[in-house]
């Protein structure tokens, strides 16, 4: 029997797929070696260390990362615009003296926001229906025309038009970019290169500032427009590269097409077809895809039909799945994970910056200055989470983070609620409230920064991972929405109770950690139902068995057939 194997392994007379792949050959291949049943063999290098060796990979990702960066840009252009005199001029709506100028301050800096939660929302069908390269250029086509009309805009409503619609394009570049990454990326990088997608997002909030922080010399509409006029290019670049991009070889098993899944994996992983590796991970995603269609089967038989009503109803309740028994708690942790992220004030800062240094009576200069050192500690910190957060665990750091930041808050409080009036003869405890706002920056940077974003990947189970990281994306959006709106008003009506109103929430954060969110670090994805304390892991590793079994079978008669037909 071996022998034949071997042979039907080896013949040059197989009869190739579509993609000049044999797949009969792989598949006598996985019997030959015991690939199902042996133990896991690494691509290469964990870590860092580990994009070096997965160059096509890396390119591909960093790529996708534009994604992020546009978000990221479209943060930071903001903050300097909005105190630029020549856009004060052409916007008078939103000037100092303006009445319910904080309301529509804040109003066109959350459009964005708004824009990116439906953006978000919308996503995923359409990343499942025309693929996620595909989406990446229908989301780049939005963004690009919300960025025209900024570009162009004569009127404040065009303006918040135009950020709306290109919010719209952010959110869905946010959402499919990391999704993108995580399915073609091997498991040893994975999470690398997923932190890079956060890095990609503070790097460019920092190239946005500092590009107006120039532009503001300009002495003419352009020192605001052409700002908004440059994001545009890394997205026609994006929009450029997109048809180069290499399909996902998950979503390509998940419409059946699983000779160019095999293609595109061996391209990705820069190894052959008959490799163990490269066999058993394609065995896994097939399992997988063969899977999660038995689940819905199983969990509404009566849609489907095929039709295009039952389509829409099956992708409504997907997301209602995720508040079932086994789920909820999980869901739970991804929302409220968002949910404080954004209010222990985080985009505040990063929108209001110099506003707020204002209220520590810094000259304008001087508030220029420290937004933009403030910036670039969030981008050193993110750094440092690389190798933090894998070594200290993700509880511990969310409940040390929120800790530091409460303290920053209520420091900031109280110098602000004393001096605010007299800060030019308490020039020490003006300085010592700006330390304190760069220590909140560091410490959300290593802490809640990019563990909000990683944890909801870890703990949903498989069958509702892309829908609870949906809801926790949507949760990120609408709570940055309703941050962008409200912190304006805050600064113009209370002054310093814009940090009491902060350092609330951080201390909430504080208690919500310490009573609802488990310790993730070292543990696989199939434990997290002792993690969570519920049986839907165990339920589908069950299930998963013999889905893997029944394959087994399949190909084992598949080898036999080859075999005989050889013979």
């Amino acid at each position: 029997m071996e022998e034949k194997t071997t042979k039907a392994a080896s013949d040059s007379h197989h009869i190739e797929s579509s993609s000049g792949i044999d797949i009969a050959e792989t598949e006598a291949v996985i019997l030959q070696n015991e690939i199902l049943t042996g133990e896991r063999e690494p691509y290469g290098k964990a870590g860092f260390g580990g994009i070096f060796g997965n160059k096509y990979v890396t390119v591909c990702a960093a790529f996708a990362t534009m994604g992020g960066a546009l978000f990221g840009y479209d943060q930071g252009v903001v903050s300097v615009t909005l105190v630029m005199d020549q856009f004060l001029e052409q916007f008078p709506e939103v000037g100092p003296d303006a009445s319910g100028a904080g309301f529509l301050k804040g109003l066109m800096t959350a459009m964005i926001e708004l824009g990116a939660f439906l953006g978000a929302m919308n996503q995923g069908w359409l990343a499942d229906k025309i693929s996620r390269k595909w989406s990446i250029l229908a989301a780049v086509f939005i963004f690009l025309f919300g960025s025209a009309l900024q570009t162009g805009a004569m009127s404040f409503g065009m303006l918040v038009a135009g950020r709306f619609i290109g919010g719209i394009g952010v959110g869905m570049l946010a959402m499919v970019a990391p999704l993108y990454i995580s399915e073609i990326a091997p498991p040893e990088i994975r999470g690398t290169l997923l932190v890079l997608q956060e890095f990609s997002i503070v790097t460019a909030i920092v190239i946005a500032f500092y590009t107006t922080y120039g532009t503001r010399h300009i002495q003419s509409e352009w020192s605001w427009r052409l700002p908004f006029l440059l994001q545009m290019v890394p997205a026609i670049f994006l929009g450029i590269g997109v048809p180069f991009l290499p399909y996902s070889p998950r979503w390509l098993a998940s419409k059946g097409r699983d000779d160019e899944s095999l293609e595109v994996l061996c391209k990705l992983r820069n190894l052959p077809a008959t490799d163990a590796r490269i066999l058993r991970e394609w065995f896994e995603i097939r399992s997988e895809v063969r899977y999660r269609k038995e689940v819905n089967v199983e969990l509404h038989p009566h849609l489907q039909d095929g039709s295009m009503l039952s389509r829409v109803r099956l992708q409504i309740v997907g997301y209602l799945d995720c508040f079932r028994k086994g789920a909820r708690a999980r869901t739970h942790v991804g929302i409220g994970l968002m949910f404080f992220q954004q209010f222990v004030g985080i985009n505040a800062l990063i929108y209001y910056s110099p506003t707020l240094f204002k209220t520590m009576g810094l000259s304008y200069q001087m508030q220029l200055d420290m937004s933009g050192v403030l910036n670039i500690l969030q981008v050193v910190a993110c750094s440092w989470s690389l190798w933090g957060m894998d070594r200290f665990g993700r509880r511990p750091l969310l409940l040390g983070g929120a800790v530091c930041m409460t303290t920053a808050h209520f420091v900031i409080a109280i110098l602000v609620g004393l001096y605010q009036n007299s800060w030019e003869s308490h020039a020490t405890e003006a300085w010592v409230s700006v330390a304190f706002l760069f220590f909140f920056m560091l410490t959300f940077g290593a802490t809640w920064g990019p563990i909000p974003w990683a944890m909801p990947a870890e703990i949903f189970p498989s069958s509702l991972r892309a829908k609870g990281m949906a809801y926790a994306t949507m949760s990120n959006w609408f709570n940055n929405f309703i941050i962008g709106l409200i912190t304006p008003p805050l600064i113009q009506n209370t002054g310093f109770g814009t940090y009491v109103f902060f350092c609330v929430f951080c201390l909430l954060a504080t208690i919500w950690v310490w009573f609802v969110v488990p310790e993730t670090n070292g543990r696989t994805l199939e434990q997290m139902d002792e993690v969570f304390n519920d049986n839907n892991g165990q339920e589908e590793a069950v299930r998963r068995a013999r889905i893997e079994g029944e394959m087994e079978a399949e190909i084992f008669q598949n080898g036999e057939r080859k075999i005989a037909g050889d013979a």
